[in-house]
């Protein structure tokens, strides 16, 4: 609602930038942006701004033209983000104390602006203080709270679960998994999705991937350590630096499906670089639907995982079984490796033995848990 209410805003004002901050002990924390931010960043602390000087009262709300206005043309908040117009009024919160200001910015003077935009913007400003302030909101920003803790404190602990070969039970690869000690997620899937909305997305995957690596020195000789990282991440620089620094660990990059790909030749220049450095390039959920088979087509994995839908009583489902087949085949004419995940009896390990699927992931064959004491000598 905030997201759309902003980009009303940004709209009937005409302006290229919608921006909602908090204002506090004279500095100006901007807390949601709609429209071209460049430079404008979640999380970012302002102290020299027009909104902090809007809220002390030293600038009128209204300024059509920033460069021509005596007040504003020599700020160096002017020159360094090139403002050319600006409207900005106060909100608050449900008791009536003054939280920050919303505001709309263009790098073109904008002579239709008055007294009217900064009404229009006011009227804005208390549905936003309204949502700001409603239960829902309040309990995400509690989430969020919470996820900045994990990510400043590094609390993010893992867990692995071993990929074992059918044929004998020998262990050749974890798949590392996050936990969190943290009651307000009812899963790791929550908190991630959670960490995504907030825009922590991509932090929150870095932290788990560096504590995934901290095992690296205590894997079983000959096993692979299986990272899951979404596309989003796999663009980071920072990201690909840290996996690039342990690539000589015998790396397994699982892509997820947390957000959308919308470029597959970028995300492809990664993991190209990635395969060079000896990483494997994994795709999940094999047989989930299009978007895993999309993975594999544009991708060429080194390693697909069925998905547990397909696993799941394929023992007695003809259909899976014949799916979970043609990716077998599938598999061994682009020369991939296949791991069915989420076996959970011995009738699902049989049956997928029988078809020809080599390695495999679950509760019948393990659970996820510390890595085993690698033995001395």
């Amino acid at each position: 609602m905030i997201e759309r209410l902003l980009g009303l805003a940004r709209a009937h004002l005409g302006a290229e930038v919608a921006v909602l901050s908090d204002i506090s002990d004279g500095r100006q924390v901007v807390r949601a942006v709609s429209g071209d931010v460049g430079a404008w960043v979640v999380g970012v602390e302002l102290t020299d701004s027009y909104c902090l000087r809007v809220a002390e009262g030293t600038l009128s709300p209204v300024i059509p033209d920033a460069r021509r206005e005596v007040s504003t043309r020599d700020l160096g908040f002017t020159q360094r983000h090139g403002i050319g117009s600006y409207v900005g009024v106060p909100w608050s919160t449900a008791d009536g104390s003054r939280a920050g200001i919303l505001c709309c910015l263009s790098r073109t003077p904008d002579p239709r602006l008055g007294q009217d935009s900064a009404l229009f913007l006011g009227m804005l400003a208390e549905l936003i203080g309204d949502q700001v302030n409603s239960p829902v909101v309040q309990h995400e920003r509690e989430d969020i709270g919470m996820l900045r803790d994990v990510l400043d404190e590094r609390t993010l602990r893992m867990v692995f679960q071993p990929v074992v070969r059918l044929s004998d039970g020998v262990t050749v690869g974890y798949e590392s998994l996050a936990r969190f000690d943290l009651t307000a997620f009812p899963t790791p899937a929550h908190a991630f999705a959670a960490a995504g909305r907030a825009g922590l997305g991509v932090d929150l995957e870095l932290l788990a991937i560096e504590r995934a690596f901290e095992a690296l020195p205590d894997m079983p000789y000959d096993t692979t350590l299986g990272i899951n990282l979404s596309a989003e991440a796999l663009m980071s620089p920072a990201v690909q630096a840290s996996v690039l620094a342990h690539a000589g660990g015998n790396i397994c990059v699982e892509v997820t499906e947390h957000t959308a790909v919308t470029d597959y030749p970028a995300l492809n220049e990664v993991t190209g670089r990635l395969r060079a450095a000896n990483v494997l390039i994994v795709v999940d959920d094999a047989g989930a639907g299009f978007a895993s088979l999309q993975h594999i087509l544009q991708l060429r994995p080194d390693i697909i995982k069925l998905d547990i839908s397909l696993t799941r009583d394929i023992d007695a489902d003809p259909v899976r079984s014949a799916l979970a087949r043609s990716l077998v085949s599938f598999a061994a004419e682009v020369g991939a490796r296949l791991v069915a995940e989420g076996i959970e009896t011995r009738a699902e390990h049989d049956k997928l033995r029988t078809i020809g699927v080599d390695f495999g992931q679950g509760y019948f064959l393990a659970k996820p848990g510390p890595l085993p004491l690698r033995p001395f000598g």
